[in-house]
């Protein structure tokens, strides 16, 4: 294993001093053979996602892209393409169309060598931060089957780690996560996104890219202008010596905002709030490890996905019975699709149209992407428990609180 990278020091954000009309975004994009369809759409999508900040939040924006693959031998190519902040749509769009979707090797890709490249761009002190990282790979070294770095890092980069300088520095990650081969490693990535203070946002259709992405910067760019009153909170906890209670301050948060009849702008998804970390002592406490080894130890892969034949070694669970349908969660979308040997889906048993579900073709996989519709929307409502916590891990990852494990 290479020797451990020394991390750069990095600044904390000015506490109050924040440009609400400014915008820092970057893409952090997985350009590996699976993700043609996503990548096709930021390219299609990318002015009119700029076009649509600027007009709803009369915003400076500007734009940065990180392309990833994966480290020799398990991707020759390259392992990270960088390119720094600009003002123009036209360059981003330039960079996108220069980007192709091939190889990729074993499941795990460079995603912590891509995080780390975000960290050290150009960011502004003053801006709204976020990191749009749009994936359906774990990194290396956090239990996936076949990873060809079990121990992670082979640059000595440690995703977790990183992720914690992201947050002290105010980036807030948003995990684009491309469902269901990402699934496994839900509960890992809600984590990280949560260390941040932002969000995980499922995807099952490459069409919607633009919304989740306009909504969720608009919801951070909402949520930013309400720091300064959780930054006071938190600091007058600090300056009076006592161990801040996450559950209490979220309470004491919201309670304050909801008595002022605060609203912000917020992210939904087919009409309903996205995963509240705060009801998940889960990843409650894997966002408070920092570093890749007490990860390691303590995130399991679940088992909601499969692999067979060659449908993509992502998977990585056993398969379930024959002749079964999807089975959906509660929000209606699908979670896995199953093997059918027959109707629904017409024809014979095997692999029917994984983008036709339930069914069409020869039977087999339905579509993950048709139904039902998946819709992103952002609408002004009051101030949310689930944001409350996450201004309040904001503020406290700003103000370097020590975060310690629940019971």
């Amino acid at each position: 294993m290479a020797s451990k990278v020394e991390y750069e020091e990095v600044s904390k954000p000015p506490l109050k001093k924040h440009d609400i009309k400014s915008l820092d975004l970057a893409f952090v994009m997985d350009a590996t053979g699976s993700m043609g369809s996503y990548i096709e759409s930021a390219k299609n999508n990318i002015r009119k996602i700029v076009e649509e900040i600027v007009a709803s939040e009369k915003g400076d924006v500007r734009l940065a892209l990180v392309n990833y693959r994966d480290h020799p031998p398990q991707d020759t190519s390259y392992v990270t393409q960088v390119h720094d902040f600009t003002s123009s749509p036209g360059t981003m769009k330039g960079w996108l169309e220069s980007t192709t979707a091939e190889g990729g090797g074993d499941t795990p890709e460079a995603v912590a060598d891509a995080l780390h490249d975000a960290l050290k761009l150009s960011w502004r002190d003053e801006a709204t931060k976020i990191c749009v990282c749009i994936s359906d790979a774990p990194p290396h070294g956090i239990g996936a089957s076949g990873d060809g770095f079990p121990e992670g890092f082979p640059n000595g980069i440690d995703p977790i780690e990183v992720v914690h300088q992201m947050a002290e520095k105010g980036i807030t990650l948003y995990v684009v996560a491309c469902e269901p081969s990402i699934t496994p490693y839900k509960n890992f990535f809600m984590a990280i996104a949560f260390t941040t203070g932002g969000q995980y946002v499922p995807l099952t259709k490459a069409q919607v890219l633009c919304q989740v992405i306009v909504g969720g910067a608009q919801e951070e760019m909402s949520l930013e202008r309400l720091m300064e009153e959780v930054n006071e909170e938190v600091q007058a906890e600090m300056a009076a010596g006592s161990a801040i209670d996450e559950t209490e301050m979220t309470r004491r948060v919201h309670s304050k905002m909801m008595s002022k009849g605060v609203t912000s702008k917020q992210l939904l998804r087919n009409k309903e709030e996205l995963s509240n970390v705060a009801d998940n002592e889960e990843v409650r406490n894997l966002s408070k490890l920092t570093n890749l080894c007490d990860m390691r130890a303590a995130f399991k892969p679940s088992e909601e996905a499969f692999s067979f034949g060659g449908f993509p070694a992502a998977y990585g669970a056993p398969m379930p019975a024959m002749c079964t349908m999807p089975r959906y969660a509660a929000d209606g979308i699908p979670e896995i699709a199953a093997l059918s040997l027959g109707p629904p889906g017409g024809g014979g048993g095997g692999f029917g149209d994984i983008n036709s579900a339930p069914g069409g073709g020869g039977g087999g996989f339905g579509d993950i992407n048709s139904a039902p519709e998946e819709m992103y929307e952002v609408e002004e409502m009051p101030i949310s428990v689930a944001q409350a916590s996450r201004m309040v891990q904001k503020s406290m990852a700003r103000n370097k609180v020590n975060r310690p494990l629940e019971k």
